[in-house]
């Protein structure tokens, strides 16, 4: 199974898996940038994936490339649907000077999470607001995902790039809570990816931008049944850059936790609970109520992976690689 960023709806109604990822032409058999969805019972055999979402400038919607990391989320008796799109013909301003005094090297586009809504987890799912991203238009975001407070007050959470700030943070920003397709008030910062420790100092000597220095990805943030508050992320371990700063190789999933319980922290950084060019992964129970991860890897290439996982008292481990759902047609 072909996927990038994999997200996992399990529908209790319908005893049903829906596993979405970026629209692969050669996969699904139609073209398109846009959103495609596989659907299981057991999380091991899938029926082929039915396009839900295309991306459409004769739609107006304001850019036709990416399609990346498209989440599904019920909200108000509808299925929302996140998912980046980009136009590097649109250039963006770079952020201030970054903390190692580096000048920027690498050119911002415009980048962010858009929202769609359908009445049913099949689509179509169609654009409320597609003249801009949901996140503030002058910043290059993505990965968009959906965290509810404990007031019941939505907000999405999204990586700034690398690309415009050198030094990538993790970000906040309220949501319209009557469709979720725009920002209310101001982006609230929550970390940034030199927070991770273990990442130790990467910038290589003598020529510190041409590398890109800490990436932060994927956020996801899910509840322990003890109150935990868990945000997933990934990053790059390794620093390894093509043309354009083109990212290749070491891979990471990682978390943090919030000392507070809630969305403003402060966020401990934890050790990565999967390496071997493994990320963007998301947290779901099955309906047996295994807690799980799912992941992609490698990142070229790449395949769905699941593991079954556990809270601890203080954080979150792996219990087991799922190997047993492998190989399902």
């Amino acid at each position: 199974m072909p996927l990038h960023d994999p997200f996992v709806v399990a529908d209790e109604e319908t005893r049903t898996y829906y596993l979405y990822t970026s629209n692969e032409p050669s996969v699904s058999g139609v073209e398109g940038v846009g959103t495609m969805v596989y659907r299981s019972r057991d999380l091991r055999d899938w029926a082929p994936p039915v396009v839900v979402f295309l991306v459409s400038e004769q739609d107006g919607v304001w850019a036709a490339d990416g399609g990346w990391a498209p989440e599904v989320h019920k909200w108000r008796g509808r299925y929302h649907l996140f998912t980046t799109v980009h136009d590097e013909r649109r250039p963006l301003p770079v952020g201030p000077q970054n903390r190692w005094g580096v000048p920027f090297r690498l050119p911002a586009h415009a980048r962010g999470t858009i929202t769609a809504v359908s009445r049913s987890p099949l689509g179509p799912f169609t654009a409320l607001s597609p003249e801009r991203p949901t996140p503030p238009a002058h910043l290059m975001t993505l990965d968009g995902t959906l965290y509810v407070d404990p007031e019941g007050v939505p907000w999405m959470v999204y990586a700034h790039e690398w690309l415009q700030t050198v030094d990538g943070t993790m970000e906040a920003v309220r949501l319209d809570p009557d469709d979720l397709s725009r920002a209310v008030g101001d982006p609230v910062y929550l970390f940034k990816g030199s927070d991770a420790s273990w990442l130790g100092e990467r910038i290589p000597a003598g020529v510190p931008h041409q590398l890109p220095p800490y990436v932060t990805d994927g956020p996801q943030l899910y509840r322990s049944p003890g109150g935990l508050l868990v945000l997933l992320w990934s990053t790059y371990e390794k620093d390894t850059a093509g043309p354009g700063g083109s990212l290749s190789g070491g891979y990471v999933q990682t978390y943090a936790v919030s000392e507070s319980g809630g969305l403003r922290g402060p966020w401990r950084q934890r050790r990565p609970l999967l390496r071997e060019d493994s990320g963007h992964g998301m947290l779901f129970r099955t309906f047996e109520g295994e807690l799980t991860l799912i992941v992609h890897r490698p990142f070229e290439n790449a395949r769905g992976k699941l593991y079954g996982m556990e809270f601890t008292a203080d954080g979150l481990r792996v219990v087991r690689r799922r190997d047993d759902l492998d190989g399902g047609g």
